[in-house]
């Protein structure tokens, strides 16, 4: 479900806490840091569905609370929750691996009720929600429409949600992009991830083969780096940058399926959004420079992959 950028940054940013940590790394340690990273990713999926379906499943909450009013209205008393019965979101809900989630992370006792209710009442009084409840046929294409407007409308937009998940998620900022994505990928295809581990067997290899070969091979990319930081000292340079390019030189060296196009690339990016200002034009010109050596050593043996650029 993770694509390979977004593995880069999880073991980025498990070497970096690597690098900040004081005394010696245990055995297996990295391996430890990395999984609660994708852990971590793992579990706000899993939040941002479950709160998507509470949403939806608050109709029926605020239908009983409208009709125990002392003095019911007639609307009180006949609140559509057409939605409560969506299909989509019983299928959701019927999943055995998304209440084991909903019961290992405790997601009942992270969901702010007056948050919820709030949304519920922004759906309730849009024009979206008016129209799918006026409807009493089930189209599958409605019923998946309607959870996305929660979600893409109500839920992404809302400063309040953000700061919710803010609160309780410091992966929120590294992973919205990629959540955003997920989780209207799942709304289309319900059945398709069974919230258990949140990568393919393939990509956990690549996750934990790039970890553990950056921190392996660390003296043999530093050999190749230092000598072109000319007037840069290793040890001045950010921290930070100098783990992208140990990870940019081991994918050089290593991943023989990984084109190095494709790895120049990915790793400026990070260089850009995740260290300093001048981070993407360093990095580009040090991987350039070094890649232009390794070939003309004939150093770099790469192969076509049909999956290497994910």
């Amino acid at each position: 479900m993770i694509s390979r950028r977004n593995i880069r940054v999880k073991v980025m940013q498990t070497l970096y806490t690597i690098d900040s940590m004081s005394g010696e790394v245990k055995p297996g340690e990295p391996l430890v840091i990395l999984n609660k990273k994708l852990d971590l990713s793992r579990h706000l999926f899993t939040y941002l569905v479950y709160f998507i379906t509470e949403v939806a499943r608050y109709s029926e909450t605020s239908a009983k609370h409208r009709a125990s009013k002392n003095l019911p209205s007639e609307a009180d008393l006949t609140v559509n929750t057409k939605i409560a019965g969506n299909e989509t979101l019983w299928k959701i809900l019927e999943q055995p691996g998304f209440n084991a989630a909903v019961a290992e992370f405790k997601l009942k006792h992270t969901i702010d009720p007056e948050l919820l209710k709030k949304i519920y009442l922004e759906l309730a009084a849009s024009e979206e929600y008016k129209e799918y409840i006026e409807v009493q046929s089930r189209e599958k294409k409605t019923e998946k429409e309607i959870l996305e407007f929660i979600f893409g409308t109500l839920l992404l937009p809302n400063e309040n949600f953000i700061s919710h998940l803010e609160e309780y998620f410091i992966n929120w900022d590294d992973d919205a992009e990629m959540m955003e994505q997920l989780v209207l990928n799942y709304l289309q295809k319900p059945g398709s991830y069974d919230f258990g581990p949140i990568l393919s067997k393939e990509k956990l290899e690549f996750a934990k083969g790039l970890l553990l070969t950056t921190l392996d091979k660390a003296e043999v990319c530093l050999e190749l780096i230092k000598p072109k930081l000319k007037n840069w000292d290793a040890d001045r340079i950010a921290a930070l940058d100098l783990i992208i390019l140990q990870m940019g030189v081991a994918e050089f060296l290593f991943f023989e399926t990984i084109p190095t196009k494709v790895t120049i690339n990915e790793y400026i990016d990070l260089a850009k959004e995740y260290s300093t200002v001048q981070s993407g034009q360093f990095v580009n010109g040090l991987l350039d420079n070094i890649h232009k050596e390794l070939t003309q050593q004939n150093k770099i043996n790469k192969k076509s992959h049909k999956n290497s650029g994910l």
